[in-house]
């Protein structure tokens, strides 16, 4: 037992010898210089932030206990060179060794270090990836290759500027506030950073990398990042749109940058400048607000006046934290509730308000809607263009509020029928320009805008002396002088149906002659055995001047450059065509149109018909923007065209004798806007200037009328003669010696608007009357 014992006892021991000699173990210092400095007592502090004699048992040596205790290190501008020993100061949260000679550091094994300086030193190779209580890190002016900051979660400032770093990603740092990476040359070696990331930095402020030759900035996740600074550099793009707090861009001297990229929700000052002529810049992309100002700003510099276009067309989006609404619009055909089922129910109108920005959105035919909107409250009205009594629209006011709702937020509109309608209405498109000789190409749109199918015969009639019919996509029905027909049936709600055909222009040498300058007329018509409740849009009348040369990117009053008075408060149609003629396919194109609202009201437009699939947006009180994003349109002459078209409703208030003007500019991706002509009508009449006014005199009624058309006048007036024009001024009834007469049979009049002129002891007068 007593041997055990002392078995025992001497195991005891050893133990204690071993953990005694662990605890005392001496740590190796390569470096006398910084063995020195750390036994002075000078450069190293306690917990409590005191100096701190490190050499507890005075016997000139540092062991791993005593290391234990230090808390910080500053050992500056002593020659050092090596740093080895460091490692098992494992308490360290400070550690600033700037202005030495060190060419490596590892400091991964300092968990509790928090502040790092180890500037203007010669380090090729330092390691702090997974320090996670690390807040501070200098390693400027050294000659760092690489810097990888893997698991720095707690970093809040980091200055890596004069060192040698090619690529450099700093990502995932979720405290992260200040960057400063300024390059420069270091004796022989060029100081580059060709590439650098910032990624998923929620808390990043500021960020100054210039001077560094950088070609590339990827920046992402960095919605706090107020200034940026990256003057100097070899940028050929900049995407800042992520920005959502800019203050301040700096992008001076970089004379490859091509194009910015600054749609991003806030008001930034942006620097651009150059301290050359030279200088690449084509393209700017800028939130709504900014374009104006940034656009003269521009062109205020020489070197850039003429060659860069800002606008916001990069994307369709809006600048800055957006989120999206989107859903689908149907008809309840069968009266049971909207289902998957039913038909689409295309050109829908939104209204969305946040209370301080209105905006309108027309759908297209697709019967899906998708638009997207900022923080905040936003009601939506779904608006019915045409017909609105003919329809009901369910939910009628949904609203929306983010970031509370989630994202996306979907919304789908059920439209059911409100009683039985009857309506179409037809429109003559000219496809390409009328010259003389050649062939002119057509489309005929027709569609019914009631709530009940519908079968009929569209007719187009014009002069056929001196255009020929060459041919329709669609055989016609009947093909004689003056008139081609064509049927059509079952044509379902909300349907539309194109028709194309072609006409040979008459030549200058031929009988009779077509010049440049002469008015081609078509009148197109639709009709239906149902009772159409708005006969007026039944029959169009095209009136095309002749050109000698093609205008690809033009505008057009269909009606013609002199319109007749009966159009005064009513719809007048457009036509915008485009083509590229560039290079390479557009990926987007958008045609920007700015209403005249002395002149016409906005709140009637509705599109009528396109080349391709669009989307139309109205904002600002009267910009109306017609968008094909990814029409990818190409740019060889067989497939390069496009065009849309619209109509609107000038103002009742317009007299015979005022014009109206209407422009457009056509984007094509980034490039300059191309101005359409300027498309000018002026309302005369071929009747002439009335003497007085007939309403003074006169009564009709009813109006409109179906059968008989009552005229009742004053007792002090005599009665010449009554006359009735269509709408070209061509004279259909005529009662000669009318002073008793008290209405005219109009029943074999064909359906539309008409003129009744009087000449009488005052003079003649005029009044329009609709057949229906």
């Amino acid at each position: 037992m007593k041997i055990q014992h002392m078995k025992k006892l001497y195991i005891l021991l050893l133990i204690l010898c071993f953990f005694n000699n662990l605890s005392a173990q001496i740590i190796n210092f390569p470096s006398q210089q910084f063995k020195s400095d750390l036994l002075s007592g000078n450069y190293t502090r306690d917990s409590k932030g005191s100096y701190l004699n490190v050499d507890a048992n005075g016997d000139k040596e540092i062991d791993v206990s005593e290391a234990l205790k230090v808390y910080e290190i500053s050992d500056e501008n002593h020659f050092i060179t090596d740093v080895t020993g460091i490692e098992y100061f494992t308490n360290l949260v400070t550690l600033k060794i700037q202005g030495n000679r060190i060419t490596k550091l590892d400091a991964t094994n300092l968990k509790k270090l928090k502040y790092l300086d180890c500037k203007s030193n010669m380090i090729l190779s330092l390691e702090v990836t997974g320090l996670a209580d690390l807040s501070y890190l200098n390693c400027n002016t050294n000659g760092l290759k690489e810097l990888d900051l893997t698991g720095l979660n707690s970093l809040v400032n980091l200055y890596c500027s004069q060192n040698a770093i090619k690529n450099l990603k700093i990502k995932n740092l979720p405290l992260l506030e200040l960057v400063e990476c300024v390059g420069f040359s270091f004796g022989e070696t060029s100081i580059i950073a060709t590439t650098l990331v910032l990624d998923n930095l929620p808390s990043l402020i500021k960020i100054d990398c210039s001077s560094t030759d950088l070609s590339e900035l990827k920046m992402t996740g960095i919605g706090k990042l107020q200034n940026l600074t990256c003057k100097g550099n070899k940028l050929t793009t900049l995407d800042a749109s992520e920005m959502y707090s800019a203050r301040t861009i700096n992008v001076s001297n970089n004379y490859l940058l091509n194009s910015l990229f600054v749609k991003n929700g806030s008001f930034e000052t942006l620097s651009i400048g150059n301290n050359t002529f030279k200088s690449e810049l084509k393209f700017i992309c800028a939130d709504e607000a900014e374009i104006s100002n940034l656009q003269a700003n521009i062109n205020n510099v020489s070197y850039l006046a003429g060659q860069c276009v800002v606008s916001s067309y990069c994307t369709f989006m809006p600048g800055g934290v957006s989120y999206n609404v989107k859903g689908t619009q149907k008809w309840d055909s069968d009266a049971n509730g909207c289902d998957i089922h039913d038909p689409i129910f295309p050109f829908l109108k939104f209204n969305i308000t946040n209370g301080n920005i209105n905006q309108d959105f027309i759908t297209d035919d697709s019967g899906k809607y998708n638009f997207y909107v900022q923080a905040g409250k936003h009601t939506i009205r779904p608006i019915i263009l045409e017909n609105p009594s003919f329809f009901n629209v369910t939910p009628s006011t949904p609203s929306v509020e983010f970031p509370t709702e989630a994202n996306p937020f979907i919304q789908d509109f059920c439209i059911t029928s409100n009683g039985i309608h009857s309506d179409l209405e037809v429109t003559l498109l000219p496809v390409d320009d009328a010259r003389p000789g050649f062939d002119a190409n057509y489309k005929i749109v027709y569609k019914n805008k009631g709530n009940t199918i519908e079968s009929g015969l569209v007719t187009l009639k014009f002069d056929d002396a001196v255009l020929e019919f060459i041919s329709s996509d669609i055989e016609a029905n009947n093909n004689s002088v003056n008139t081609v027909e064509w049927g059509f049936a079952n044509l379902k709600p909300f349907e539309s149906r194109e028709i194309l055909l072609s006409f040979k222009v008459n030549r200058p040498t031929e009988t009779p002659a077509i010049n440049i300058g002469d008015i081609l007329s078509y009148i197109v018509e639709i009709k239906t055995l149902s009772n159409d409740e708005t006969p007026q849009d039944n029959i169009f009348t095209l009136k095309q001047t002749v050109v000698g040369s093609y205008d690809p990117n033009d505008k057009t009053c269909l009606e013609g450059n002199i319109i007749t008075p009966d159009l005064i408060g009513e719809y007048v149609h457009y036509m915008i065509r485009f083509e590229n003629t560039g290079t390479y396919k557009a990926q987007n194109v958008v045609v920007k149109d700015v209403i005249d609202l002395s002149k016409f009201d906005i709140s009637t437009l509705i599109p009528t018909s396109s080349s391709h699939s669009f989307v139309t947006k109205i904002s600002e009180g009267n910009k109306v923007e017609f968008i094909f994003e990814n029409i990818n349109l190409p740019f060889d002459d067989a497939n390069n065209d496009g065009y849309v078209a619209f109509k609107i409703k000038t103002k009742p208030t317009l007299k015979v004798g005022d014009s109206f003007s209407n422009d457009a500019n056509i984007y094509f991706d980034y490039n300059f806007p191309i101005l359409t002509n300027k498309a000018t009508s002026t309302f005369k009449t071929t009747l002439g200037n009335p003497d007085f006014d007939f309403s003074k005199y006169f009564v009709l009624y009813p109006n409109p009328s179906s059968q008989i058309l009552n005229i009742s006048k004053a007792e002090n007036i005599e009665i010449q003669s009554f006359e009735i024009y269509d709408i070209l001024g061509q004279i259909i009834i005529a009662v000669p010696n009318a002073n008793t007469t008290s209405n005219i049979d109009v029943s074999k009049l064909k359906t539309g608007n008409y003129f009744i002129r009087v000449k009488s002891d005052k003079g003649t007068s005029n009044m329009k009357f609709i057949k229906i």
